[in-house]
């Protein structure tokens, strides 16, 4: 019974140590930022527009702070190149929202579910990523 016991014990001393470590591999693993706030990312109005419609409509396949993808191509820094990464079209206002209304390979296009003032706030937005 005591080596029961003791086996029981020593089991219950470890516990913290393998949470710790179960958990830190976790964290390890996961490369997507915390979700900033507006403020803390110094939105303007019209930013924090844009950003709402990026999470209605963006969001699903489009990381916006990772250098990973979910379905399409993350977004993250996407004006900060000359060209777009897939496409090789210039990123630019113009052509990103071109895309946004018409659509491209596997996006569709959203010209009829967005106004043309909900592109600009979410092209404003998306010079922030």
């Amino acid at each position: 019974m005591q080596s029961a016991e003791r086996r029981v014990n020593e089991t219950l001393r470890l516990l913290p140590i393998t949470s710790l470590f179960v958990l830190a591999t976790i964290l390890a693993g996961c490369n997507a930022e915390r979700r900033k706030s507006d403020a803390e990312l110094g939105l303007n109005p019209q930013q924090i527009a844009g950003r709402k419609i990026y999470d209605n409509y963006c969001d699903r396949c489009h990381e916006p702070y990772s250098t990973s993808g979910k379905q399409g191509p993350p977004l993250k820094g996407v004006f900060t190149k000359p060209y777009l990464p897939l496409s090789g079209l210039p990123a630019n206002d113009e052509r990103v929202g071109e895309i946004i209304r018409f659509g491209r390979s596997k996006m569709p296009g959203f010209g009829q579910a967005l106004s043309d003032k909900q592109v600009r706030d979410l092209l404003v937005y998306m010079h922030t990523l």
